[in-house]
């Protein structure tokens, strides 16, 4: 427990960062909304703190980042050295022969390390653990020797079989740790003990990519608040959703990777379900991406891998998003075929779109929608702006757009809406009916920025039921970081074959992961109601590649697990079903490894502390009317102050709804509704 009761989530996006402040004791809620200091994110991170709270007085901030993403989509991580076993140098660049383009022989890919930082060291561990060659601590340090001499900044040590038995792996990480002039060396046991050596290799190579990155970013971080006087607890949201120390994200940052987005699913899933909507899919509009992820059932799917980049591939769970180059500050252009294009390239927060004047002459998707009258010029969101220059945003459209299409600067402006529009209807499509979701019978859940501007076409163009546009749309993943539980993940490979099965002797090593989970979950600074254990198996028919998850109905109690053959076969046959329709009677089943993830059930953030307040009136929240540019044409859209309408108010588009995070637009044919949590329900009139 923090010796206060105020917690700050912090979420820190390409041109904004986003804050949220909650206090347990008098349920005091407010939101800071400030400029993204790309390079130096920490300025920012600072003065939103400052405007919400004296530093000194706060007690936790958790933070959800993405300084690693970037790091590793922008290739701007530390340069590396890996040692690994002979024979297997070329781990990264092998893959899974698997090429950029599929329809093609051409495309190129560069690892993160060049073959010069990977070595090689005597050394050789058997797939049932026999250790043939141990290695040698001369070697290592030989090797350690030349990385350093050559420049490499971080060290990721990964041998064949380490998952079997890491007695190889442990003897070089010591001998390197000697050695080595930073705290910066891993090993691959450490962060996934799994079998597949190219994932294995490729997280932890990616792993010590981001170590340099994001132990300077926090350092600056944690120096920043030190200096105000803070002396609370600082967290970070890991890729799944959950949270850890800043110690273990030191140790291991490729869990931070999607961060950021992560949060605002968890806040979205909380708020959908908290509104009675189990079923939803959320749409993360930012300056430079838009993030769809599924909720089904009130919960979001976990991966247990993910691709960042091509060649990129970081196995360690994390929530399923989708994201593509279609933000707020996509930049608009017509391509060599004459089509017109958005994204992916984006001006960020700097120089911003045209209509910022920070430089940008190029059009953007938000210049778009300030030239249609959508966002207002004379209230732009974040703070920093007195005004938008709207003429400067109508000149660049007409010049890059316009005028090579034949089009006048409205009609391009709203051309460039539909391409963006098409682009997120493609991604929710995507994680929707590719997956054999029904999306007419999903929600959209808007945030971000930009998300509740495109919320009639992720209706209309999807075919989704309706839109939950939560409170605060722009703070929403910064609300996410205040609402996520505490969590740890461990896997290891067994493969064991079911017939047969020696459950107690897996019990036993199922109950010893999940207390070692459980203790670092408790060792957490943050309050928890409870810490709840639980445990999966990846499993599959004999002669099968891939795995399935098979969650296990069974607890942890008193430091034992009661388990039987009988109980495992039943689980695999029903998560088995569920993902192919089919069983396969007479195939022997396998278990491959073992997942066991604790949980710190944070208190539950109740969401009545963001309703309208009891005076609240639609005739107070009234703001007149303005020309606002809706297929094809200018029409008269009543304006109103979000946040200043009452429960159950109800509004037809075209309308504009504004508040200092977010702009919400409902187009003609629209209708919202003011839920008891002042979430806006929009629905097809």
């Amino acid at each position: 427990m923090t010796k206060l009761s105020t917690l700050v989530g912090v979420d820190v996006g390409g041109t904004f960062t986003d804050l949220a402040f909650f206090d347990e004791k008098t349920r005091a809620f407010r939101t800071a909304k400030v400029p993204s200091n790309r390079g130096d994110e920490a300025v920012g991170f600072i003065e939103g703190l400052k405007r919400l709270d004296a530093i000194a007085n706060l007690g936790a901030i958790v933070h959800g980042t993405t300084v690693g993403t970037n790091a590793l989509l922008e290739r701007k991580g530390a340069k590396i050295g890996i040692i690994t076993t002979p024979g297997f140098r070329d781990t990264l660049e092998m893959r899974r022969r698997d090429r950029p383009n599929t329809w093609g022989l051409w495309g190129d890919f560069e690892p993160i390390a060049s073959r010069e930082f990977r070595l090689e060291v005597p050394e050789r561990t058997l797939a049932d653990g026999t250790i043939r060659v141990a290695v040698q601590k001369a070697d290592i340090e030989a090797a350690c020797a030349k990385l350093i001499a050559m420049g490499a900044e971080a060290l990721a040590i990964g041998f064949i079989n380490a998952y079997a038995n890491p007695a190889n792996e442990r003897a070089a990480l010591e001998a390197a740790r000697a050695v080595w002039p930073n705290a910066h060396v891993s090993a691959s046991h450490e962060l996934l003990p799994e079998i597949r050596e190219f994932e294995r290799t490729s997280t932890i190579a990616l792993n010590a990519y981001l170590q340099p990155v994001v132990a300077s970013y926090l350092g600056k971080l944690e120096d920043a608040l030190a200096g105000d006087g803070f002396a609370g607890s600082f967290h970070i949201v890991q890729s799944n959703g959950g949270v850890m120390s800043t110690a273990n994200a030191r140790k291991f940052p490729v869990r931070t990777a999607l961060s950021g987005p992560a949060a605002g699913v968890i806040a979205a899933a909380a708020i959908g379900r908290a509104a009675g909507y189990e079923d939803i899919v959320t749409a993360d509009l930012g300056g430079t991406s838009f993030d769809v992820s599924l909720v089904a059932g009130g919960e979001a799917a976990l991966a247990a891998q993910t691709t960042i980049d091509f060649g990129m591939v970081v196995r360690t769970p994390m929530i399923e998003i989708t994201t593509i180059g279609a933000g707020g500050g996509s930049i608009a252009h017509v391509d060599k075929g004459g089509l017109l294009a958005v994204g992916p390239e984006s001006a960020g927060s700097r120089p911003g779109p045209v209509a910022y004047a920070q430089g940008n002459t190029r059009p953007t998707l938000t210049d778009a929608n300030i030239v249609l009258g959508r966002i207002n010029a004379e209230k732009p969101i974040g703070g920093k702006l007195a005004r938008l220059d709207v003429e400067a945003a109508r000149a660049a459209i007409d010049a890059h757009i316009g005028e090579p299409l034949g089009l006048s600067p409205e009609a391009a402006a709203e051309a460039i809406i539909r391409v963006a529009n098409a682009k997120m209807a493609g991604a929710i499509r995507l994680v929707s009916i590719e997956r054999g979701h029904d999306p007419t019978k999903f929600t959209a859940v808007p945030f971000g920025g930009g998300g509740a501007l495109h919320v009639g076409a992720l209706i209309k163009d999807v075919g989704l039921k309706s839109a939950l546009v939560p409170r605060y749309p722009g703070i929403t993943s910064a609300l996410g970081c205040i609402i996520a539980d505490i969590r740890h993940d461990e896997v290891a490979t067994v493969n064991l074959m079911l017939d047969g099965l020696d459950a107690a002797s897996l019990a036993a090593r199922m109950a010893e992961t999940g207390e070692k989970a459980r203790a670092i979950v408790a060792a957490a600074s943050l309050q928890v109601e409870r810490i709840d254990v639980v445990f999966e198996l990846d499993m599959h028919y004999q002669g099968q590649t891939h795995t399935v998850g098979v969650p296990l109905p069974v607890t942890l109690e008193a430091g034992k697990v009661s388990l039987s053959e009988a109980v495992v076969r039943a689980a695999f046959e029903t998560a088995y079903a569920k993902a192919f329709s089919r069983l396969l009677p007479g195939i022997p089943v396998k278990i491959v490894n073992l997942r066991t993830a604790a949980i710190g059930r944070r208190p539950a953030f109740d969401l009545a502390a963001l309703a309208p307040a009891a005076d609240a009136s639609i005739e107070t929240a009234a703001r007149g009317y303005r020309k606002v540019w809706f297929d094809g044409g200018w029409h008269e859209a009543a304006i109103y102050d979000r946040l200043a309408l009452p429960i159950d108010a109800k509004i037809t588009g075209p309308a504009i709804l504004e508040q200092a995070d977010a702009t919400i637009v409902l187009d003609p044919g629209l209708g919202a509704r003011v839920d008891r949590f002042g979430n806006l329900i929009v629905e097809r009139l």
